[in-house]
């Protein structure tokens, strides 16, 4: 009885060069912020890229995985739903861009704003009382999640964009 894989060989080597470079731009930041999240050497390139060139199984799991792997890196949690919204799901939904293949684009832009979307609805639920006294969690959580995620996306897309008008995205398929 033959025993089918989930995922091919090349499938599962391309989820862990992506993870791993995701990974390594990850420990390069430019700008660190007081109570997490950081402005990287483009982070998230590697892993649009993975669900940019794969099925969204292939994109969707490398994605999640490498959420995880940033929390192995700096645990950090006060509530289990918090731990979901911040790096499951969080990274999680960079793997949407699969399902906009036809514009790399925007299944970048769109991913990192999910990804904002999830850092900004934990930020405000989770850690609102950090607010300074007189600002809304609601505005204080999208202001301090947009001022890294906002760049983070800017260096993301750009690279994304001159990715896929090389052709390079498609290369070694």
């Amino acid at each position: 009885m033959e025993h089918k894989s989930i995922f091919t060989a090349r499938e599962i080597s391309e989820m862990a060069i992506a993870i791993a470079l995701s990974t390594v731009l990850s420990f390069i930041k430019v700008f660190q912020m007081p109570q997490g999240g950081s402005i990287t050497a483009g982070s998230m390139i590697p892993i649009i890229f993975l669900a940019l060139r794969n099925r969204p199984k292939v994109a969707l799991t490398g994605a999640i995985l490498y959420g995880l792997v940033q929390f192995m890196i700096e645990p950090f949690f006060v509530h289990p739903v918090q731990f979901l919204f911040d790096y499951p799901f969080a990274f999680g939904v960079l793997g949407i861009a699969t399902f906009i293949k036809r514009y790399p684009f925007v299944g970048a832009s769109v991913g990192v704003a999910l990804r904002f979307i999830c850092h900004f609805l934990s930020g405000f639920i989770f850690f609102g009382m950090y607010a300074p006294e007189g600002i809304n969690p609601v505005y204080y959580s999208a202001i301090y999640n947009g001022s890294y995620l906002l760049p983070e996306l800017f260096v993301t897309a750009i690279f994304i964009y001159i990715l896929s008008k090389k052709k390079l995205i498609d290369a070694f398929k």
